[in-house]
């Protein structure tokens, strides 16, 4: 198979995973709240179906593409819930929104542990250049799949969950620092979450926002994964 298509289809699977394990930590974590509404769509599930279901452009026409063209994937998903036990339980909505990331960030723990047991280990080396796909060098060309798998999860997964966190409505920060706030402007900051157009802009503002600090958090993820090596 060519290595692009090879690398594409890396980067598709795993955003496919990715993004159904934080979809289903909201849906879990919602229903465990006492909102069954994701719980009842089938969404407490890793199985990717009742994801793809509800959003087939976001979690399979739109990362397919840009994998394959962009040689990364990107999308979107989305959990439904009831807004009244939202307005109702705002702790427990917080904690919904958070479950999410939370997810992201765990699968990216898990890969980081298995990069760094797999160089200690002696089967991974530090590769002489890296990209987001290439964090280190399988010493066997049986392993080449497993690092750059372990590459992809553990960069795609810090990007998703921090991206995620970024307190700008509809992301799942803005839920999260809602609860910190005083009761009268948590309010107004709900309902700025409810409006498209304020949707809209947050979305504008986040992808703008975002990218200016990814150099930054990729050289943290090289400090973690080769604490002993230097990349410039």
């Amino acid at each position: 198979m060519d290595v692009e298509l090879f690398t594409s289809l890396v980067w598709f699977g795993a955003f496919l995973f990715s993004t159904t394990v934080h979809e289903a930590m909201h849906a879990l974590v919602a229903w465990k709240g006492g909102d069954p509404t994701a719980y009842l769509g089938g969404q407490v599930s890793l199985s990717p179906l009742p994801h793809i279901k509800r959003e087939p452009i976001g979690m399979l026409v739109v990362p397919l593409l840009t994998s394959l063209t962009q040689g990364w994937a990107m999308g979107w998903a989305s959990a439904p819930y009831d807004p009244l036990w939202a307005h109702r339980h705002p702790r427990r909505a917080a904690v919904m929104a958070a479950a999410g990331p939370a997810g992201n960030l765990l699968i990216a723990a898990v890969a980081l542990v298995a990069l760094r047991v797999g160089l200690m280990a002696g089967w991974f080396l530090a590769p002489q250049h890296v990209s987001f796909d290439s964090l280190v060098e399988a010493v066997s060309p049986g392993g080449g799949f497993a690092a750059m798998l372990l590459s992809v999860l553990l960069v795609l997964n810090v990007f998703i969950g921090l991206f995620n966190l970024l307190p700008l409505p509809p992301l799942d920060g803005s839920a999260i620092v809602s609860v910190f706030l005083p009761d009268e402007y948590a309010e107004r900051f709900r309902t700025l979450q409810s409006n498209p157009a304020m949707s809209m802009i947050g979305l504008l503002i986040a992808w703008k926002v975002f990218p200016l600090f990814t150099d930054s958090i990729f050289s943290l993820l090289l400090l973690l994964v080769h604490p002993h090596e230097s990349y410039s």
